[in-house]
């Protein structure tokens, strides 16, 4: 495991059915979860979920997050808003491999609509289990913060 410790995760409406399995695998796997909501299919907002779960993972009580929604671009809209979150919407292994790689990011967004569950649970196992390069990458990681600043 390239991410150790605590894990948020939340979910609106759309991504209700996904956000359970995504919870049983990650306990399955030995990770401690936060479950930041929605406890429920009924339909909501998704920013009322994303923060809470964000704000986990950039002040450390949680290591990394993953956000569910109907495609998972909104929820990745919402939590890069956040200062400190690198978040990234991702259908496919390269996409999850390299975030993590080359941009260290620290929140999986998913798309309960667009990926099946199996896919889902595979991105996540290689999310986590990816480190961050560092080294060049870094660089472009300190003008990304200095954006967050402006």
């Amino acid at each position: 495991m390239a991410i150790k410790g605590k894990i948020a995760v939340a979910c609106d409406h759309g991504g209700f059915q996904l956000k359970g399995a995504v919870i049983a695998h990650l306990r399955e796997i030995g990770y401690e979860v936060k479950d930041f909501g929605t406890y429920t299919p009924e339909s909501c907002d998704y920013p009322d979920f994303a923060v809470p779960a964000c704000d986990a993972v950039a002040s450390g009580k949680c290591a990394a997050g993953i956000l569910v929604c109907g495609t998972g671009v909104g929820m990745s809209i919402c939590a890069n808003k956040i200062d400190g979150i690198r978040a990234a919407v991702t259908t496919e292994p390269f996409s999850a491999e390299f975030t993590r790689r080359h941009n260290d990011s620290n929140v999986l967004c998913l798309g309960q609509r667009v990926i099946a569950e199996e896919m889902a649970l595979h991105l996540v196992d290689i999310f986590l289990g990816t480190d961050f390069e560092g080294g060049r990458h870094s660089r472009r990681l300190e003008k990304i913060a200095a954006l967050e600043k402006r």
